[in-house]
């Protein structure tokens, strides 16, 4: 995280807090722009937190946004203001280290459990799955195009994507998603349901694409493959 984000990040918040007096609890949320305004505080206030801001000061933000729109000599000299950002910066750095050794700990000891139970297969790279439904039909090679219904979830449970909510299929290249998908793709059949058990080294590892999804995440996806495109033709009529 830069510096001149979590500066931004505290100017922003701090233009909301300044047009907020301490009557909160008195401010409509009617307009589009009323609501635009709580949508930025609302988003912006996650983000801090989740950079570890959880003592910000809100009244010291207001201040500072007020003397700079007013014009007013600034309180603090700019190298206590790089001092102090440069400390939140390593704290929010230290904090994220942290995070991602715990949760690369929990996923670790989360498959080692898996693998225990009947009916998971652990496949060479680390890649387990069961499988729900069976068939017979053709394997997708790693040039092909597949249709599959899906959905993810962390391993306590929280869906993170669904293309069943959504209610429509996808397709997508062999080649072209996360390795654990990859090479479980290649394990399936036309027709059958699996699920996977994704190791965060074959998804994302430490780069998270999304708040929904934390860094070293073990996802667990469950993939049904509906065909290969092009070879829904050469398929006999049922």
């Amino acid at each position: 995280m830069k510096q001149h984000r979590l500066a931004a990040a505290v100017a922003l918040v701090g233009l909301v807090l300044a047009g907020c007096d301490s009557q909160t609890s008195d401010i409509k949320l009617e307009s589009p722009a009323q609501k635009a305004s709580y949508g930025i505080g609302l988003n912006m206030g996650k983000s801090l937190a989740q950079e570890g801001m959880d003592d910000l000061d809100s009244k010291a933000v207001a201040l500072g946004i007020e003397d700079a729109i007013g014009k007013k000599e600034q309180r603090l000299k700019d190298e206590e203001l790089v001092e102090a950002f440069g400390f939140l910066q390593k704290r929010a750095e230290e904090r994220m280290t942290a995070m991602n050794e715990e949760a690369a700990k929990a996923g670790k000891k989360f498959l080692e459990e898996n693998g225990k139970r009947e009916g998971v297969v652990t496949t060479e790279s680390g890649l387990q799955y069961e499988v729900l439904k069976k068939a017979d039909g053709a394997q997708p090679k790693p040039t092909d195009v597949v249709t599959v219904h899906y959905e993810g979830k962390l391993t306590d449970g929280s869906v993170f994507d669904s293309s069943v909510e959504r209610g429509s299929p996808i397709d997508l290249p062999v080649s072209g998603v996360i390795p654990g998908w990859v090479e479980g793709l290649q394990l399936m059949h036309v027709g059958e349901k699996y699920k996977f058990y994704i190791p965060s080294e074959l998804a994302y590892g430490e780069q998270s694409p999304s708040p929904a999804i934390p860094a070293n995440s073990v996802l667990v996806f469950d993939l049904e493959l509906i065909s290969i495109k092009g070879e829904e033709q050469a398929a006999p009529a049922q």
